[in-house]
């Protein structure tokens, strides 16, 4: 080989403290070496750390590798050295131009099995892992809390031999495992996300306002049947909206108040707007739901645009009409539009996060589209879906770690 592409890579490991890259990288640097790639990783205090390093055609290797010995020596490290070859160095490089995805694992406890399940999946598609990197926070043993989760995110690099098989494989284990997994292309749009469309009954809050509504007036199972079958995609939504708005004719206004002040809000809903709020994002709900209940939600969330459906009142009643363009699946997906326009953002920076068969419109063109604890047929068709965990788990699929969010 020749001497001006003297290539080394150099593996240390041992227990963490401060100053070892210092000291280590000291001693290159009195060689004037060139410093090809470096990484670190620590768990739970025990250091791994690899740095690829090219010799400069001035100076000889031995006394490089003698004093990085003694310092490891000195600091209770063990070193190792690989000489590597310029042409394997060369292919190495090559592999810059293959696609990189992110692949995010989320749960309220992570298994080996899960892992082996996931990675086995990956190798079977040809991708190789570059980086794995735990998002959430480390949890004490003995003092589990249903708010838990564990997430860990891998950097992939390769071409997936079949992709749709390897979404239909990660549903499967997510079925059965009790786990989320998104696998999502490394792009700067990935990184640049600016706004989040939400659904907002059965996603935002836990429960379906008309069918809350239905109740009070004494017309609940025969709205529910109704509700169930549109999420589903069993009839149209916008039919079923009229005949179920039609059924709450009668219904006093105070009543609205009454359930408006009582909405149940879904698991990390309030983490997830108060970190997206301090990070700049913009937020919208987009509902076939009611304004009324949305706007008390956008004074409570500090959500930034709210379109949904508004129903007619006359003399404190309800009328059993509505007023205006019923908000669709297919007007969700205008309105996402509307939105990145007016926002002047690509629709790859839009997320769009919903339950029903009437939010697929929107899930299908926005670059992030998340099926939230939705019916099966929905979880299938989006890109993406989270069923084990709260709302906040969007925050790991934007890459915040849980240093980062406000809790």
């Amino acid at each position: 080989m020749d001497h001006s592409r003297e290539i080394i890579l150099l593996n240390i490991s041992g227990e963490d403290k401060p100053g070892l890259t210092a000291s280590l990288t000291g001693i290159l640097a009195q060689y004037d070496v060139n410093i090809l790639d470096i990484g670190q990783a620590v768990i739970h205090e025990d250091l791994g750390m690899g740095i690829l390093f090219e010799v400069p055609e001035k100076e000889e290797t031995s006394p490089i590798l003698k004093d990085l010995l003694f310092k490891s020596y000195e600091l209770g490290l063990n070193i190792k050295f690989t000489p590597i070859s310029e042409t394997r160095y060369t292919e190495w490089v090559g592999h810059q131009g293959k696609e990189r995805y992110i692949v995010t694992l989320l749960s309220r406890k992570l298994t080996a099995d899960q892992l082996s399940h996931v990675t086995q999946i990956m190798s079977d598609q040809g991708l190789n892992i570059d980086f794995i990197t735990r998002l959430s926070g480390r949890v004490l043993l003995g003092f589990e809390r249903e708010s838990d989760k564990s997430v860990v995110e891998f950097s992939v690099r390769g071409n997936p031999k079949d992709v749709e098989k390897m979404k239909k494989d990660f549903i499967d284990i997510a079925k059965t495992s009790e786990i989320d997994i998104a696998f999502q292309t490394d792009n700067i749009f990935r990184r640049n996300r600016r706004l989040v469309c939400f659904d907002m009954d059965s996603t935002l809050i836990q429960t379906e306002v008309i069918d809350e509504l239905a109740e009070r007036a004494g017309v609940g199972e025969e709205v529910k049947a109704i509700t169930e079958a549109a999420m589903r995609g069993e009839i149209d939504f916008s039919e079923s909206f009229i005949k179920r708005v039609s059924l709450l004719k009668g219904l006093d206004e105070s009543v609205m108040k009454d359930i408006a002040e009582t909405l149940p809000l879904t698991e990390g809903a309030e983490r997830l707007f108060t970190t997206l709020k301090k990070y700049g994002y913009r937020t919208a709900i987009l509902s076939g739901g009611f304004n009324y209940f949305g706007n008390h939600l956008k004074e409570k969330l500090g959500v930034d645009y709210v379109f949904a459906n508004e129903l007619e009142i006359k003399d404190g009643k309800l009328t059993g009409k509505h007023v205006g363009e019923i908000v669709s699946g297919e007007k969700k997906a205008e309105l996402l539009r509307f939105l990145a326009d007016k926002e002047d953002i690509h629709l790859e920076q839009v997320i769009a996060v919903g339950d029903g068969s009437n939010d697929l419109p929107m899930l299908s063109i926005a670059g992030l589209g998340i099926a939230f604890h939705a019916k099966p047929k929905v979880r299938e068709s989006a890109k993406h879906h989270i069923s084990n965990i709260g709302l906040d788990a969007i925050l790991y699929l934007l890459g915040f770690r849980d240093r980062e969010i406000n809790l």
